[in-house]
């Protein structure tokens, strides 16, 4: 699809305020599920319950949009959810009120799988990893604007704050997502079967970095977009200090996920920046619960964001390149589910752990899975993405 400067900047913004919309309230929100009575556990659930439920929607919401050839609506559906969850949480007085309006983010959340198709129709087949590099990039910058915004906003405006901000730029962003622009597809699309989609499933590079994209998203929804925060209040970290440590950790973030399909993957390759990213998030994840130093947090926590940025656009792009483009969205959002296991698992197991032993063991035990990945993408991507090429070039 041929497109205008004018019709990607739209996209970009929609890209940062739907996310925006679910991330000004992460600075704070274990420290607020701990100020309203949550146990470690509870925390845990709260933060797994997002990844829950987009593992849940995700797979029918790609055959649902294959099937009608669309994907304008369920980005607009998805920041509409976004704003109405934010409103909820706004208005909720306990952990289970809590619980469900998170939930219902990950619904929206959901709805990526949309957002990434779309942007993707914009670019060549082979210039897959770039684009998702782009739309990486953006996404990065919605949550780096929403999360260091938010733990000053609770900080000076009260617990309520970054949510109703993120309520309102949902709001905004809805209205302007009705000016994204798509071509109906051309021709006869076929519907997406069950059957053709465990076939999807079963496509091994396709497979395999769904199942490498557990592990990366395991890591961050541990730490980034978990527990850091409330490791950070234990030694002494205000709210305004949680919004600078999640800043410090989207920002290169953000860089290194528009660098990584570009610049990186063109000179290192794939199989070499996954296993960078993976090992330098091991290291930070490992050392963190031994800092006791709020600059020696923010600098580890850094790193960690940049290690996190190099992976998750190479997997996504690695994702969907094989795939035929009247199957793309079933394959992404079967990607996206797969890999919502670990933004649930990741903060369930860890909560439940740091009931036991202290979440000290649930980062050491994290930062060992990064590296267990690390060694699964030297095994798996160099041979996968070979026969990918083969299949494509026999298509």
């Amino acid at each position: 699809m041929k497109t205008t400067k004018q019709t990607r900047v739209v996209f970009y913004l929609v890209t940062m305020m739907y996310w925006f919309s679910m991330y000004t309230y992460v600075p704070i929100l274990s420290p607020y599920v701990e100020h309203l009575g949550g146990s470690l556990f509870v925390i845990g659930i709260v933060v797994a319950s997002y990844g829950f439920t987009q593992m849940l929607v995700r797979i029918p919401l790609g055959i649902w949009s294959d099937r009608l050839k669309i994907r304008k609506a369920f980005i607009i559906g998805g920041i509409s959810l976004a704003a109405v969850s934010s409103i909820g949480l706004a208005l909720s007085t306990n952990v289970w009120f809590v619980l469900g309006f998170r939930s219902l983010a990950g619904i929206a959340a959901a709805s990526w799988v949309a957002f990434t198709v779309l942007y993707a129709s914009y670019f060549q087949a082979n210039e897959a990893p770039r684009a998702m590099g782009i739309i990486s990039f953006f996404t990065s910058i919605g949550q780096m604007l929403a999360t260091s915004s938010g733990g000053f906003l609770a900080e000076y405006f009260g617990w309520n704050a970054p949510f109703l901000v993120g309520a309102a730029v949902g709001l905004l962003g809805m209205f302007l997502a009705i000016r994204i622009v798509e071509t109906k597809e051309v021709g006869t699309m076929p519907t997406m079967t069950v059957t053709e989609l465990l076939s999807v499933g079963k496509e091994r590079l396709l497979l395999a970095v769904s199942i490498l994209a557990i592990l990366a998203q395991c890591v961050t929804f541990t730490t980034m977009f978990g527990f850091t925060p409330l490791y950070a209040t234990s030694i002494g970290a205000s709210k305004a200090d949680l919004s600078i440590i999640i800043f410090c950790s989207t920002i290169p973030n953000a860089i290194a996920g528009y660098m990584s399909g570009g610049y990186f993957v063109r000179r290192i390759g794939e199989r070499n920046t996954v296993i960078i990213g993976f090992v330098i998030a091991a290291i930070c994840t490992i050392t963190l619960p031994f800092t006791n130093s709020l600059f020696i947090l923010i600098l580890t926590q850094s790193l960690n964001g940049f290690a996190q940025g190099l992976v998750m656009p190479v997997l996504m792009g690695l994702a969907i390149q094989s795939i035929s483009e009247e199957r793309r969205a079933s394959a992404m959002g079967f990607f996206q589910a797969i890999y919502s296991l670990g933004m649930f698992g990741g903060p369930f197991f860890t909560g439940l752990i740091g009931e036991q032993i202290g979440l000290m063991g649930g980062f050491v035990i994290v930062g060992c899975i990064s590296l267990f990945a690390a060694l699964l993408a030297a095994n798996w991507i160099p041979s996968l993405k070979s026969q990918s090429k083969r299949v494509s070039r026999s298509a």
